[in-house]
């Protein structure tokens, strides 16, 4: 690294909602900031404004809120290098591409679409190894290379349409050293020469992309696998510019890949497999359709957050839980692998499971009052903190507690058939009816007492654990599930516990 101040971006196109992808894309980039003392970025790229969709803008800035990234400079921020959505500096890149042009660099090209089309069928037909807009095929366009300086003029005073392409040199190696993926290495005649600037006066990604970096003083360039096609081209953007002593460094990511491993995760990959590929929910503005997002879905920030930072970078030992703070400590570029990085939902899982069962008993139970509340079940805080510490280790979400504790709140309606096919003996009526008694005379009604009372009760009678344990379970839950039976009998109290006795005595047959 050398000694200029770190800056980084995080670049979006608000063309959709933001891809988990793109959330790590984010994430590493302030990881890489923060590490170093600098500064990071937003800054939105909507040059292509056929593609821009409503609403997108605010969940990119939403999502990264969410994740606890916070921007430095952007368009709330604000910040000496605005302003930071690219169709507000729409003036200034007409001005940049002409300076190509006028060095060289560049041309203007007033090909049609039919034209375009066109030399692509010759191409095809004439089975050349080419087959796009390049070195080799530029001469025989209608564009201001093969055009006589007069014609060019004619052209441009009569507004014929036109887009301004960089000239791509011929059979040139170009070599740069990625951070992440080490050295590489592009002849020229591979490229074909990009459109930088648009007849619609927008400037395209590579373009804007280029001299914005260069404006806003980024250090290093931190994006996705997809744009490293794109490298070649836009370091000798900055070369043509003359700005090749203050080109940023570079760095791809890694795809997250399906769970499968093979290819590119996709919104459909999440859709077949039952997980969101998407922070925040997002509601599609044209077809109303709604997609799932991890926030809705119950996930923690910072367990999203510590999942994404894991998927392509690891700090090179066995441990996996990081809070934000210690991943800015231990992030390392250095360390982020070149493989695509499979992702695991099931994992996703685990990271918030690991973040719930240390979370505050009193923060999990004011999450859980509000699902009781739409179940119009109205019960004291102290009682639900109580029900959330029995229960938190066996649940991955706070929208799991009420499967794992409904019998709190509610008698069994019904009882399981497997457990009393497999529990409910032709004597446990009369068993449960005489651990009734001895219960109902217990004056502190509490787990030791209990514990003490069934010990006593089961040498007393001769009975096995089992024999007692699992019926009574069966009673006062209606399945075999949930925390110790005894703790389930203190929480709902005396009474409670010697009615549900009662009813499954009365109301369970075997069959």
């Amino acid at each position: 690294m050398d000694n200029r101040k770190v800056r980084v971006r995080f670049a979006p196109s608000p063309t959709g909602p933001l891809h988990i992808g793109g959330v790590r894309t984010a994430l590493f980039n302030y990881l890489f900031a923060k590490k170093n003392n600098g500064q990071f970025i937003l800054r939105i790229e909507d040059t292509d404004q056929s593609r821009y969709v409503d609403g997108a803008e605010d969940y990119i800035i939403a999502s990264l809120k969410w994740c606890g990234i916070k921007i430095d400079e952007g368009i709330e921020e604000g910040g000496p290098y605005g302003p930071y959505r690219q169709s507000d500096r729409k003036e200034l890149y007409k001005e940049f591409a002409e300076n190509l042009i006028n060095s060289g660099n560049a041309y203007y090209a007033f090909d049609t679409a039919e034209e375009l089309e066109a030399m692509r069928l010759r191409l095809k037909e004439e089975k050349s190894s080419v087959q796009q807009y390049n070195a080799l095929t530029r001469d025989k366009m209608r564009n201001s290379l093969a055009l006589s300086d007069e014609e060019t003029k004619k052209h441009l005073m009569d507004k014929v349409p036109y887009v301004i392409r960089f000239k791509m040199q011929k059979n040139e190696e170009v070599v740069v050293e990625d951070i992440i993926r080490g050295t590489v290495k592009v002849n020229t005649d591979q490229l074909d020469d990009k459109v930088l600037f648009k007849s619609d006066g927008m400037p395209t990604y590579h373009l804007a992309n280029v001299v914005d970096d260069h404006l806003m003083k980024i250090s290093h360039v931190i994006r996705g696998e997809e744009w490293l096609p794109s490298l070649p081209l836009h370091v000798l953007l900055y070369r043509a510019f003359g700005w090749d002593d203050s080109k940023p460094e570079f760095a791809h990511l890694p795809l997250l890949l399906k769970p499968s491993g093979k290819g590119k995760l996709s919104k459909r990959d999440g859709d077949a497999l039952g997980f969101p590929v998407f922070p925040l929910e997002w509601t599609d503005p044209e077809t109303n359709e709604i997609s799932r997002g991890y926030r809705e879905d119950g996930y923690f920030p910072e367990s999203f957050v510590n999942m994404l930072a894991l998927l392509g970078w690891n700090p090179g030992t066995e441990e996996e839980i990081f809070s934000l703070r210690d991943l800015t400590s231990v992030f390392d570029l250095q360390k982020v692998h070149k493989a695509g990085a499979k992702f695991d939902h099931e994992k996703a899982k685990w990271f918030n499971h690991k973040y719930l069962v240390v979370k505050a008993d009193e923060k999990l139970a004011r999450e859980y009052q509000l699902i009781l509340k739409e179940k119009e079940i109205k019960v004291e805080d102290s009682f639900v903190i109580k029900i959330v510490k029995l229960i938190k280790e066996r649940a991955n979400f706070v929208s799991d507690f009420w499967d794992q504790s409904y019998f709190f709140f509610q008698a069994p309606q019904e009882y399981d058939r497997k457990v009393i096919k497999k529990r409910w003996k032709e004597n446990t009526p009369e068993i449960l009816s005489e651990l009734k008694k001895q219960l109902k005379e217990l004056e502190n009604f509490d787990q030791f007492n209990m514990e003490k009372l069934i010990q006593d009760f089961l040498e007393g009678k001769e009975y096995g654990m089992g024999q007692v344990m699992n019926p009574f379970r069966l009673t006062l839950v209606g399945t075999g599930i949930g925390p110790s039976v005894l703790e389930i009998a203190e929480l709902i109290g005396k009474q409670e516990t010697l009615n549900r006795l009662q009813a499954g005595i009365d109301n369970i047959k075997r069959k």
